[in-house]
């Protein structure tokens, strides 16, 4: 049992989920590791535009060390968030990863920004509830 509970307590500490990444803004530092292409395909709002090889050297002059970082990639089956966390950690910043990336983010209907402005599309009901911002869990 005390291995459980180390285990799901550290996953907790590293990574968060959209919801609760909603939820904390503006105090977190949302970093979007992917390429121009993709930024420019959409972002989320508040988003910095660091992509993971970019970071070593750019993250210092752009974002402060004792900011409360989360990073995210495409979704569920990029592990490119994990990357740039990593790249974060070795520069001594406390980061998480955003579980689902950019398509939960936009699945649960919230606002993300294009080159043309801010949109939002209906919330995806096998990812979250029309009816309500998050899932209650």
């Amino acid at each position: 049992m005390t291995t459980a509970i180390e285990h799901f307590t550290t996953r907790l500490t590293f990574e968060t989920d959209v919801s609760d990444v909603h939820a904390a803004l503006p105090d977190l530092v949302v970093v979007d590791s992917r390429g121009a292409q993709a930024w420019a395909q959409g972002h989320l709002p508040a988003a910095v535009h660091l992509p993971t090889a970019d970071i070593a050297a750019r993250a210092k002059g752009l974002i402060p060390l004792d900011a409360d970082v989360v990073t995210y990639c495409w979704g569920p089956g990029c592990n490119g968030a994990t990357r740039a966390a990593l790249e974060f950690v070795k520069l001594g910043y406390k980061v998480r990863e955003m579980l689902g990336g950019f398509e939960y983010w936009v699945r649960e209907g919230f606002e993300f920004e294009t080159s043309t402005g801010r949109q939002r599309r209906p919330a995806d009901e096998l990812t979250a509830p029309r009816w309500a911002v998050n899932c209650d869990c």
